[in-house]
């Protein structure tokens, strides 16, 4: 008899007042939003505009969704078009069902068309968003936890989940939550892509291959743990095989880039930078004029002595006490204080 384990929720469903809240769809909502804010966070840090992130989001989030589900549906087309299944359940991605190799993919997709749009380089900001997307897939999984699926082999652990559905196929015990480690994995790679890319300065979409490549190495030996039904190839199933393929492609990416583009991007966003720059001119300019202000106020104090015309003086006292006068004006202030004291030491 089993000691401890975590309990599985009795609904996948949550209910705000009157309206219905599906777990799963909760999870990934609050995951997309997490990713969102980290990334905006690292983007700026970067030298981008507060907001890039979001709009390219607008277009990244809805491919990554269809992308997600295109794989799952195919991968699993068995569940939706065998004999007593309903193809509609298909559409149906609020009851489970996303595959991460599809929304990466497509997600890219999307971010590349709205990079494009604001001008932005792409790998640029696949690196500012990777450590966030690692941690929107740990909120994720837990929206497996909502349904009770993706779970492991048979176990007694203490931290084993207990599964109560008996529906497609389910059999109620203890199981291994795979759930759980991958989302823990997750929230390590995301500290492995964060300290990374502080200690090596990881740039043109090294900090993301980082990410992909650490988060394949989990998910193979956590695909490995699984019991629900899925295709084999060679006694591997086929999440095992794509993600060794991806995790070799993203080392060799990091191997080749770092050797062709080493360092990161000096700029990842034009625009950011121009307004950066008219804002640092600003500051200039305001720094000379008063630096001139101070001169004119000394020459002043200097041509009083020597009996220097008053005019001259005055406007340069002005200029200097308002701080209103423009750079020109107060040069030109402070020739006219010059000559006064030049003709009065001459008189």
């Amino acid at each position: 008899m089993e000691l401890a384990f975590i309990p599985s929720p009795s609904s996948g469903v949550l209910y705000l007042g009157p309206v219905p809240l599906r777990g799963y769809a909760f999870c990934i909502i609050i995951g997309v939003f997490v990713a969102v804010w980290l990334g905006n966070k690292r983007w700026i840090a970067r030298g981008g505009r507060a907001g890039t992130v979001a709009d390219i989001a607008v277009w990244a989030v809805p491919f990554g969704l269809i992308g997600g589900r295109l794989y799952h549906v195919i991968t699993d087309y068995q569940l939706y078009f065998s004999e007593g299944r309903d193809w509609v359940d298909a559409f149906k991605i609020w009851e489970g069902g996303l595959g991460i190799w599809g929304a990466i993919a497509f997600g890219a997709v999307g971010a590349w068309i709205g990079a494009r749009r604001r001008g932005v380089p792409m790998p640029a900001y696949a690196d500012a968003v990777a450590p966030g997307i690692a941690l929107a897939q740990a909120i994720g999984r837990w929206g497996n936890w909502f349904n009770q699926e993706l779970y492991g082999k048979a176990t007694d652990l203490p931290w084993a989940v207990e599964i109560t559905s008996s529906a497609d196929g389910r059999v109620p015990g203890t199981y291994h939550p795979t759930f759980l480690y991958e989302s823990l994995w997750c929230i390590g790679v995301a500290l492995l892509v964060i300290w990374a890319d502080r200690r090596f300065e990881l740039g043109h979409g090294r900090a993301f291959a980082l990410y992909v490549a650490s988060y394949c190495a989990g998910r193979f030996w956590i695909e490995y743990m699984r019991v629900d039904d899925a295709h084999h190839i060679l006694g591997l199933r086929l999440n095992n095989w794509t993600a060794l393929l991806v995790f070799l492609l993203a080392v060799v990416y990091i191997v080749l880039s770092a050797r062709k583009r080493p360092g990161r991007e000096a700029v990842v966003e034009p625009g950011a930078e121009r307004a950066d720059g008219d804002a640092a001119a600003d500051d200039a300019t305001v720094d000379a004029g008063a630096a001139d202000a101070e001169d004119s106020r000394k020459v002043q104090d200097s041509a009083k002595d020597s009996d220097a015309p008053a005019g001259a003086g005055e406007r340069a006292a002005a200029a200097g006490a308002d701080g209103e006068g423009t750079e020109r004006d107060a040069k030109k202030d402070v020739r006219d204080v010059k000559d006064g004291a030049d003709s009065a030491k001459k008189a």
